[in-house]
Formats: C-alpha cells, structure tokens, sequence
C-alpha cells in the first residue's frame, strides 16, 4: 500500500511554554457540566461501580484494529502498547478522504478512529462512533485546555474554522449532536496537533519571507507548491488571498459560496500565469520537490521540512505575520465496541495521554495533548528545544535516534506558546463543503 500522510505525517521529525504548571493548565473538570459529579479519587481508581481499574492480565492479546492517517498511526506505538499493556494493535494508514469515507461506510472494519477534528465533524454525526466518558479517564485533566474551551490561555482569541472544542463534546451517551459547551461526553480524546505554516528553501529564495502572500509572488514563478487535499489546501488558500488583501472572510473556515469564488479564481489565475510547479497529496512529494529545489516555497508540514534538512539542504519552516493554519486529531470508539475490547480501549487511550507517547510525537515536530506529562518522558534541553523555543544545547535527536537539529539550533517559530499562541485558523469543514471540493476539483484540473 502506497502510504500517504496527511498533516504532518512522516516516520519521524517535533506547550506550554516552560511554565506548563498546575497554574497554568487549568483544571479541565472545573470547565465540564456537571462536574460535581467527577471526583480526583473515583476516576479510574475502581470507586466507582462500573469503572473498574483495567488491570493488565484482564486485557492481554486484546486485539483493537486502528485506522487513520500516518500521522500517528506508528509503528513504535503499537510495540510500545503491546509492552506496556499486552494489547495488540492492528494499524492501517490512509489518507484523509479515504478515512473520512472508511468511517462512515465500513465502520465494523475499526475499533479505533484516529481522525482529525475536522473529518469528526462529517463522520460523528453518522453515528458510527460512541461518545467517550471522561470519567474513565485518569489522564483527563491533563488534556490542553485548546482541546476543551479553545483558548490557550484564558485571554486567547479562538481562531476560525473547526477548532477542536466546537466538535469535541456530545450531551449525552447516545447522542450524535456537538454540544456548545464542555460535558462529561467526549466525540474524540485528543492526542496530537501542530501549527503550520509555509517552507522555504532560505538559499533560493534569496529575500525574507514574511506573509502569506509570499507564495504568489512572481519571483517565484514555476517553483511554488500547495497542497492538494482540499478540505486543508482552501484554508491556505484563504490565509494567502486575506494576506493579498483580494477577499475579505466573515470567517475563513466557513465561507460562503462567493467567497469560495473568489479564493478559487484566484488561485486559478494564479496557475495559469504558471505559478505553481506541483500541487502534492503525500508527505514524500513534498520532500522531493523542496530537496530537489524545482520548488522553493510551499504549503509543508514540519516534519516535511526535518526530513530535508536531514539531507543536509536548507530547509525553514517559516513563522509568518498573519499567523499559522493548524490542525488536531484524537482517537475515537466504534460503536460497536464493547465488553472487555471496550475496557482495553478506554485503557490504551487513556495511556496514550500518560507520557511516553506524547514525547515520541513531540519529537517529531508535533505537540501531545497533554504536554505535561510529556515532560516527564522529556530531558530538560530537549524540552527546552521543542516546547520553550531555547538553544538546544546538544545535538536534537529524532524518536529513531538520528540527528534532526545540531547544538545551538532553536525551533522555527519558537516556542509552543508562540506557536499555539499565532494560530489563525483551524482547518475546516465548511457549510458549502460539497461546493468547496467541486470547486477545488475544478482548479485542479483546469
């Protein structure tokens, strides 16, 4: 099977700002309705009837069949599982439409989704998925609040398009409708996300790049790139045109069908004047075009752009005054699990927020949804690197143990609250998606 990646997807490459203290990761049950209901001590601690403690004879040689994109859908995770757990995963990686229409249409071929926000926002509905009980999970409270108001910070602006909270909670148990405020009933218990921006090549570009009108312009004509998936490539899109000053959103992730004119004409105006060298669907065309320099300035994913640097080529992931495009993703539950593969599920999710895996994802340019207990699977210069925007002061290594970034090299962007902290935009599904994807299709062809 030819793998393609979506967001960020690659075999490896990289939160709070230092300070992701108690003070500053806010209670999370606090913000929950009904959370009178929740105590510290009965989560998970077997208090509760009904919510036993999972213990790991009762769930071994479970096996859980996970589907998703690339992204996270490694390798190493599922040894690491089978150590600590005794579970058996069956991983399958897909690209985003392919999940999107797996999970609706096969949803007894899954136990596990692992999706992106803005594919839960078209599939949940279909009721294929059951709402996940936060009380079963001890690692709950440790979640980012971006997942659960989504705001960084109680001061943050929450940016446009499918931020995660908007779809990351149901009222009830058997319920298919988002609610407008946090419950105890989670469509997805979040894992990863990232901010993305655009890559450059800084030997061949030959100027500074600061916006995202950078892309269009004719200096770099034939060598420009964008990606083609359409529900992520119109969000870049938007962040060009507004940067142009050619359309003017009410809110970019959910546009009107003459502002999805508008976008549109202008990228096709764009390619015919021959601007764009390629437009690319897999995390490795990406890579080639950029390390073979036929393109210089593209629509990238960080780990995209540790993979050509690894070559020894120049490579930036460029921090952009308009701020970034960013996305998140989560596991979920078919709804036809239950009994004891239910318990292992709740189990493996809940682990999957305990540590390991949050700084196998950090060090792959991504973030974990729970950053503080990736700290304590982190040593201080590599939490320093990737989550506080410091010098590293020794050699940054991948999860595979390879070097990704000399001594002295700081995180393009800077660190997680910069990051986190510039998002302009979430990547979306919007009211007029059909007409979206039927306009792109019509750029793409044209």
């Amino acid at each position: 099977m030819t793998q393609q990646y979506d967001e960020a997807t690659t075999p490896a490459a990289a939160s709070a700002e230092a300070d992701t203290s108690n003070s500053s990761l806010i209670s999370r049950r606090s913000l929950i309705k009904g959370a009178g209901a929740l105590s510290a001590v009965a989560v998970g601690s077997g208090a509760i009837t009904g919510f036993p403690m999972i213990w790991a004879q009762n769930i071994k040689n479970v096996t859980l069949r996970q589907f998703g994109t690339g992204v996270s859908n490694l390798n190493d995770i599922a040894k690491k599982a089978k150590e600590d757990l005794g579970i058996n995963l069956e991983l399958t990686a897909l690209d985003s439409d392919a999940v999107a229409q797996r999970a609706v249409t096969q949803p007894n071929s899954y136990d596990i989704a692992d999706i992106e926000y803005w594919i839960c926002k078209k599939v949940f509905p279909a009721g294929v998925m059951q709402p996940m009980n936060v009380e079963r999970m001890k690692n709950f409270s440790k979640i980012s609040p971006l997942f659960i108001n989504g705001k960084l910070t109680p001061d943050s602006k929450i940016a446009q398009g499918t931020a995660p909270h908007t779809v990351g909670f149901v009222e009830s148990a058997d319920s298919k409708t988002f609610a407008k405020e946090p419950t105890q009933w989670m469509t997805l218990i979040p894992t990863i996300y990232n901010a993305d921006t655009l890559g450059i090549r800084p030997d061949l570009v030959g100027r500074d790049i600061t916006t995202w009108a950078d892309i269009m312009d004719p200096a770099f004509k034939g060598k420009a790139s964008i990606l083609n998936i359409p529900a992520i490539g119109i969000m870049d899109a938007a962040m060009i045109a507004e940067a142009m000053g050619k359309v003017s959103y009410g809110d970019k992730g959910n546009m009107t069908k003459e502002e999805i004119d508008k976008t549109i004409g202008l990228l096709m105006e764009a390619k015919k004047a021959g601007q764009f060298r390629a437009f690319w669907k897999s995390f490795d065309e990406s890579v080639n075009l950029m390390a073979s320099g036929e393109v210089v300035i593209q629509s990238m994913w960080s780990p995209a752009v540790a993979a050509v640097r690894s070559r020894g080529i120049a490579c930036k992931y460029q921090p952009l005054k308009e701020g970034y495009r960013a996305w998140g993703g989560g596991l979920g539950l078919a709804k036809h699990l239950t009994g004891l593969e239910l318990d292992a599920a709740y189990e493996y999710i809940d682990w999957y927020l305990s540590g390991w895996v949050g700084a196998y994802l950090n060090r792959q340019g991504y973030y974990s949804a729970a950053p503080e207990t990736a700290k304590n699977f982190m040593s201080a210069d590599e939490w320093g690197y990737w989550m506080e925007g410091k010098a590293a002061a020794g050699d940054i290594l991948s999860p595979e143990g390879k070097v990704m970034e000399k001594a002295g090299a700081i995180r393009d962007g800077g660190s997680y609250a910069e990051r986190m902290g510039h998002v302009a935009c979430w990547n979306s599904v919007m009211d007029e998606n059909k007409y979206m994807v039927r306009k792109w299709n019509e750029f793409i062809v044209s």
